[in-house]
């Protein structure tokens, strides 16, 4: 079975402008032509979780892939395709081996980090941040194309994160990335469709490129 990867992944915060409109703001990225929305709501209980799950996936056409982040119950309770496991997260491996079905990808930070996603079974991995982010802080330093071309060249499709800008979308091509995974990008989904527009004139299209990652 072939490996999912998202040239563009979106990553919701309600912090953020999109605020409590998650449904609304899923559709508008779904008609911009996103590939992947990550539900990221660490703050939210269980129930509030499942709830604002169901509304986005209600929301999303058929076509974008939904995962949630950490939480592989969830994302079976509420129909969402996979998992987006945080860096100290649950074990991908016990994960992929309970649920084969799910698409399962992982936040990495560092080049072994990418490794042990690699031979764990990750379909994909976000690595950053590349840049210095524009949508929130963090203590870790941001590693430029040159950590984002080695990230690359280990053998599971990367994502670049942090930072991630319209403008720079040539430089992480070039520097071999499987696509994007952003906050900041996507917090305007009309501003979104030319950024999603360029990332997949620019990355290749995995439903044509299989054997690239076989």
């Amino acid at each position: 079975m072939s490996r999912f990867v998202p040239r563009t992944l979106a990553i919701s915060q309600r912090s953020t402008p999109c605020g409590d409109e998650l449904p609304a703001w899923s559709a508008a990225l779904a008609a911009a032509g996103v590939d992947a929305l990550q539900l990221r709501e660490k703050d939210l209980a269980d129930r509030v979780l499942l709830v604002a799950g169901k509304g986005v996936a209600a929301a999303l056409s058929s076509r974008v892939t939904l995962l949630v982040n950490g939480r592989a119950d969830i994302a079976l309770a509420i129909g969402a395709r996979g998992v987006h496991l945080p860096s100290r997260g649950v074990p991908i491996a016990r994960l992929r081996h309970r649920f084969p079905r799910l698409v399962v990808g992982a936040s990495t930070h560092r080049s072994d980090e990418v490794e042990l996603a690699r031979d764990a079974g990750a379909d994909y991995v976000t690595f950053g941040p590349v840049y210095p982010p524009t949508s929130k802080t963090t203590a870790l330093p941001a590693v430029g194309p040159e950590g984002l071309a080695r990230a690359a060249a280990l053998g599971v499709p990367v994502l670049a994160l942090g930072g991630v800008t319209l403008e720079r979308l040539p430089e992480i091509a070039a520097a071999g990335a499987a696509g994007v995974a952003a906050i900041g990008a996507f917090l305007d989904p009309q501003r979104a469709r030319s950024f999603v527009a360029e990332a997949h004139r620019l990355f290749p299209d995995p439903r044509t490129e299989g054997a690239r990652h076989p």
